[in-house]
């Protein structure tokens, strides 16, 4: 059981924190936050060696706007929404070897002595530990007081996961923006993928409740379980309770689908090769409209009412607005935007139900015997999570397809040049791969074709938010949505 020392910590845990988070990709701040304690809980290490303490804590600053990512406030206050962050901690009295990635920095504690602090998803000790607490073979501690279980932080194992996963080798990825994932790996049996949540919610993330939804399914890994967790209100006026952690099945050899698609676009650019790119995006679109399927039937759907639709429309025509501030030479598409926008206001709109919510290429994967699977059910991490957890239309995600098929071929053209011969090769491959997604998506789901003003606002849609996105982080790549408006614009889309 955990025994919680009355010591004096020089630097604290906070000041460590503080300094460290800046340079996490997770970290969503622009600057050194300071940071308040929330809560936090403990796990034992059976052979007493390594402590390891979970905190969460509330990021605040001079001006807490300035640590909120643009978008994230309060729209009936103005004011930025709070931002709630995990950060997993593992305390040794040695250097973890090939740890160093993982190194918060270093603390005297007045009782144990010199202590090396790591980010926690880099330590074996504390992936055992928390697998433990997600199958249900572990009893989280408080991390107040010693020797007293915290019944607060429950592990929900998977009832159709066989296995008690092991942890003989691991790997953290790198690139993750929203959380820690790693990849463990036992001596027998199935690899797991655990997901360690940065950004904190109160609520159901959908990176759990759909795959759950979706158990069974050939489209998305199988389950292993996850973990809920508590923490004090960032106003102090009770408790939130959300989600911390979850891992399911890891497809060894799996490719994601941005590649795949990459090496056929430049095979068909370059002229080497014959495999059309037709079969595979076919088969792609099967898979999403099968996931849609599955949810529509697993989860409610409802038909949307006239204000419900209104709303989805002004959401973008905020987008839109967004993006002429960003790019001003936008402005000269705002008549045929409000055009596009307005049709779609006017259209019927199908039932709506529970989706991906931030479909692309990068989320899907090519599992070697398996095919098609798709993963990260997240949604667009910087949307409030009411908003992720509510029921949308199946076009959003079709158009996020779309979308990213088109990034394929910009990408290929900016690679090999701007020959006409070259550019001429990348667009046909992209009408390729668009009709046969399609037809494959038409196969087992109503065809998005068939709600062309739809189809067309949300292709504009995610257009305009990609012109944001790439003006504030990747401004070499603004000329692919910019280009792509105009010609969706243009009836092309």
């Amino acid at each position: 059981m955990a025994e919680i020392f009355d010591a004096r910590l020089t630097p604290t845990k906070g000041e460590l924190v503080e300094e460290w988070v800046v340079g996490q990709r997770w970290y969503t701040g622009r600057g050194r936050p300071r940071l308040r304690r929330l809560g936090s809980w403990r796990l034992d290490d059976p052979a007493g060696e390594v402590g390891i303490e979970t905190i969460v804590f509330l990021v605040e600053g001079d001006a807490l706007g300035s640590h909120v990512p643009r978008g994230r406030r309060d729209a009936s206050k103005g004011t930025p929404e709070p931002v709630v962050i995990q950060v997993p901690l593992t305390y040794r009295g040695a250097p973890l070897e090939g740890a160093a990635d993982g190194l918060v920095g270093e603390m005297e504690h007045s009782v144990l002595g010199h202590r090396w602090v790591y980010d926690a998803p880099h330590d074996p000790v504390y992936l055992e530990r928390l697998l433990a607490l997600l199958r249900g073979r572990a009893e989280a501690q408080s991390g107040s007081v010693s020797e007293t279980p915290d019944p607060g932080v429950v592990g929900h194992p998977h009832p159709d996961w066989g296995e008690e996963p092991q942890v003989a080798s691991f790997r953290v990825l790198a690139g993750e923006q929203s959380n820690t994932s790693v990849v463990i790996t036992p001596d027998e049996g199935r690899s797991v993928i655990m997901k360690i949540f940065r950004t904190l919610h109160a609520g159901e993330n959908p990176d759990i409740t759909l795959p759950e939804a979706l158990g069974g399914s050939p489209f998305v890994p199988a389950g292993v379980g996850h973990v809920t967790g508590g923490w004090e209100r960032a106003d102090g006026q009770g408790r939130d309770t959300g989600q911390l952690a979850v891992a399911q099945e890891f497809l060894d050899g799996a490719e994601d689908a941005w590649r795949v698609c990459l090496r056929q676009a430049e095979r068909g650019t370059r002229g080497t090769g014959s495999e059309p790119p037709g079969p595979s995006f076919h088969t792609l679109g099967q898979a999403v409209a099968g996931v849609h399927t599955e949810l529509a039937a697993a989860l409610p759907t409802h038909a949307p009412g006239p204000e419900e639709v209104a709303e989805q429309v002004r959401r973008m025509r905020r987008r839109a607005a967004a993006a002429v501030g960003e790019v001003p030479a936008l402005a000269a598409h705002e008549p045929a935007i409000r055009a596009v926008l307005d049709a779609a206001e006017a259209a019927t709109w199908p039932r709506l139900q529970r989706i991906h919510g931030d479909l692309h290429l990068g989320q899907v994967l090519e599992a070697p015997g398996r095919g098609w699977v798709i993963i990260d059910f997240e949604g667009e991490p910087l949307r409030p999570l009411t908003e992720r957890n509510a029921p949308d239309c199946t076009v959003r995600d079709v158009a996020g397809m779309l979308r990213s098929l088109d990034y394929v071929a910009g990408t290929v053209i900016d690679t090999v040049g701007a020959g006409g011969r070259s550019v001429a090769a990348a667009e046909a491959w992209r009408e390729e791969a668009v009709l046969a997604f399609l037809d494959g998506y038409a196969e087992a789901a109503p065809d998005p074709r068939d709600l062309p003003e739809l189809l067309t606002a949300f292709v504009l849609d995610k257009a305009l938010y990609e012109v944001v996105y790439e003006a504030r982080h990747r401004p070499t790549w603004l000329h692919l949505p910019t280009a792509a408006v105009a010609r969706i614009l243009e009836g092309h889309p």
